[in-house]
């Protein structure tokens, strides 16, 4: 069982920064890769990033890349999604996941947290 908690968001300008972390109960957090979602109203969850349990590999959606990093703490049990230059459209729920498997699908993840919110003004 892992459970997971998100914290960092907030309310800031476009072409700003934020810096997402997401703190994990269990032991077993280093075997998990670990992913970032997001969900804005009216819209699906979808993927942003996704981290291997060694960090030896990340994956971004096209949205997010070259903005977006991904990265873990292993010894804290905490993985980060460091987001600069943002723009509106990346206004939205974010979520971290927790997998067997290095995805990007949704249903590859068994536990979720709560989310926490990202607004980015223009």
């Amino acid at each position: 069982q892992v459970q997971l908690v998100e914290s960092g968001g907030g309310l800031v300008q476009a072409g700003g920064s934020l810096r997402l972390s997401c703190a994990a109960s269990g032991r077993t957090f280093s075997t998990y890769a670990m992913g970032w979602f997001r969900q804005a109203p009216g819209k699906e969850r979808e993927f942003v990033a996704t981290i291997s349990w060694s960090s030896g590999s990340t994956y971004y959606a096209e949205s997010v890349k070259g903005r977006f990093t991904i990265s873990r703490d292993n010894a804290k049990n905490t993985v980060y999604l460091q987001m600069n230059s943002l723009k509106p459209e990346d206004t939205a729920v974010y979520y971290c996941a927790a997998s067997r498997l290095v995805s990007d699908r949704k249903r590859s993840y068994d536990y979720w947290g709560q989310g926490t919110q990202v607004t980015v003004s223009s």
